[in-house]
């Protein structure tokens, strides 16, 4: 999956605007975080950021931060749609447990190398399985686990498909 493609279906679960109280980030727009706008430059209402904004956002601090046009194609998106949702480190951390490399959070020339040596499909739904058991742990479950549950169910069954 190219970053095109992974960034239009991350949308399907981001959504648009929304203001949670349970959520860490507050306030969002395309998923995308008042803070993580706010760094990039962004200074305008939440609720109006550009959807390209978002898309460049999402293209430099988690598509370009995991690597991803690097990684095995059945890797891309399960590894980028956990950046996004739980942070480019905590996603690597994922990765480097599923290819059974050391867990710093750093995608290094041999974490690279061991996700290419592995078999794709397994080791996205082992890297799914430690995020859906981290996740299950959070303070927030109860407000969001549902929706975590069906975006980590969707993307088992699409990596099935392939």
């Amino acid at each position: 999956m190219e970053f095109d493609a992974a960034f239009d279906r991350l949308l399907g679960h981001e959504g648009g605007y929304s203001f949670h109280a349970d959520d860490p980030g507050r306030e969002t727009m395309w998923g995308v975080t008042a803070r993580v706008a706010r760094s990039h430059g962004y200074t305008g209402d939440m609720s109006r950021l550009p959807r390209e904004t978002a898309k460049a956002i999402y293209r430099a601090s988690y598509w370009d931060a995991i690597r991803a046009d690097e990684l095995p194609e059945a890797l891309r998106y399960t590894v980028f749609d956990a950046a996004v949702n739980s942070g480019v480190r905590q996603a690597i951390r994922w990765l480097q447990r599923a290819v059974d490399v050391g867990d710093d959070g750093v995608i290094g020339s041999m974490t690279m190398a061991a996700a290419r040596r592995a078999d794709g499909l397994r080791t996205a739904v082992e890297f799914n399985g430690h995020r859906l058991d981290l996740m299950t742990s959070l303070p927030t479950w109860n407000a969001f686990g549902k929706g975590w549950s069906r975006r980590i169910a969707d993307e088992l069954l699409r990596l099935a498909r392939a």
